[in-house]
């Protein structure tokens, strides 16, 4: 195969979102000295963070937590983006599950439609007073799993980060390398 005619190097080969907006972050701290357990730990809370069974409440989560347990911001608000649209679907798993461990009557029961209507005609107070039971169901069901998620993520990214932190390039630091041209 030819270089091409100017004798510029090809273009790298486009990197997919993924591996943009997750996987090079990673990497990049791996390659910072952030080790891979702690990379790990970050991921798997704020995954937990990010699945805070209450709309507009899941940054704040992250950041609070974050900053309490000095993890990556960046990573966890990164993941807490991406993890929107889950977010969403888990909040009704979660009420469904907090409806199950509390035995809830089957009538107490609503649809997504019916939060929407009712979230758009009635006062906040009202809506509150017919939803409520839902938060606590929800937040409920958040706070049993959380711990299960937590350890099952940290423990299973664990193993994927520490293999990916030793098949890194290991890089000098800018003092050695000066010592090693001199």
């Amino acid at each position: 195969m030819t270089a091409p005619a100017d004798d510029q190097p090809a273009p790298p080969p486009r990197r997919g979102f993924w591996r943009r907006r997750l996987l090079d972050p990673v990497v990049a701290l791996l390659t910072q000295g952030v080790t891979p357990d702690k990379v790990a730990a970050t991921l798997a809370v704020g995954t937990a963070c990010a699945m805070f069974p209450f709309l507009g409440t899941t940054a704040l989560l992250c950041l609070g937590v974050g900053l309490w347990l000095r993890m990556n911001q960046p990573i966890l608000q990164t993941l807490n983006q991406l993890l929107g649209p889950l977010h969403l679907v888990m909040i009704l798993a979660y009420v469904r599950l907090g409806e199950w461990i509390w035995r809830a009557p089957v009538e107490d029961r609503f649809s997504i439609i019916e939060v929407i209507t009712a979230f758009a005609e009635l006062t906040f107070r009202d809506f509150l007073a017919r939803f409520g039971q839902a938060g606590l169901h929800a937040l409920t069901a958040w706070a049993l799993t959380t711990p299960l998620l937590i350890a099952a993520l940290y423990y299973g990214l664990r193993p994927v980060l520490r293999r990916a932190a030793r098949l890194r390039p290991r890089i000098r630091p800018a003092a050695a390398t000066a010592t090693v041209q001199s």
